[in-house]
């Protein structure tokens, strides 16, 4: 039994890490998936492989920080695929950002990273809402992360933001029948994590854990196929955290 079959899925940042893991666990559930990122030839990649193995992808360039490239996307997406059912916005600034203080960091760098972590997630959902709508409702999940509950700089708020509009869209989405959530990992094992975090940084917070070791990106994927799903017909405007008990919230 798949949960997705004829279904329509757009992943953002989806050329590798944990949006390359989202991608192809949405086209094993059945779903048509569009391979969603600036990379082109990590995208195509990713989507060649998806077919390969069987599976129904595309690959779509979009720079997500650039409303008019989210409403590209999303109409070749529906000229290939006739419809737009789920969202899943993973697409950030991460792997190479650069480290600062909120009251240091160049303000054109902060406005590019806040174009991209935050107001892309709002950039892709505008672009996708309508078509939803058309399909009859669909459902959306964005990526979040502990970084909101903790201190990390322009990163986390970043994050706090994310959470935000997940709460504020899931008012203004709900009468279309789309509903959307987040997912708030913890430290996840990824090539972009060790690039960014120096590794005694990693070792300290796997050793503050209850479940102490790295998450990886297929710890996620349970999270993500669940919200998007009919499973979670009435679940909106939710944070899941996915994160081995980093943040206990009350």
């Amino acid at each position: 039994m798949t949960r997705f079959p004829g279904k329509t899925a757009i992943v953002t940042g989806a050329a590798q890490g944990i949006g390359a893991t989202y991608a192809k666990a949405l086209a094993n559930e059945g779903a048509n998936v569009v391979v969603a990122d600036l990379n082109a030839e990590r995208g195509k990649a990713v989507a060649a492989e998806i077919t390969a193995g069987g599976g129904s992808a595309i690959f779509g360039e979009v720079d997500v920080a650039e409303p008019e490239s989210a409403t590209a996307l999303a109409e070749l997406t529906v000229r290939e695929f006739g419809a737009i059912d789920h969202l899943v916005n993973n697409a950030a600034i991460y792997g190479d950002m650069k480290l600062n203080l909120l009251l240091s960091v160049p303000w054109d760098y902060y406005k590019k990273f806040m174009s991209v972590n935050m107001d892309g997630a709002l950039n892709m959902t505008r672009a996708v809402w309508q078509h939803m709508v058309k399909a009859g409702g669909g459902s959306i999940v964005n990526q979040s992360s502990t970084a909101a509950w903790t201190y990390s700089s322009f990163y986390g708020l970043a994050k706090v933001g994310i959470n935000g509009l997940t709460q504020q869209l899931a008012f203004e989405l709900g009468g279309s029948k789309i509903r959307i959530n987040a997912i708030a990992p913890g430290p996840i094992d990824t090539e972009a994590t060790k690039t960014v975090t120096p590794s005694v940084i990693v070792d300290d917070m796997v050793k503050r854990l209850p479940l102490k070791r790295m998450g990886t990106p297929d710890d996620l994927v349970g999270a993500c196929l669940y919200l998007l799903s009919d499973e979670a017909s009435w679940v909106t405007g939710q944070i899941f955290n996915v994160d081995g008990g980093q943040v206990f919230r009350s």
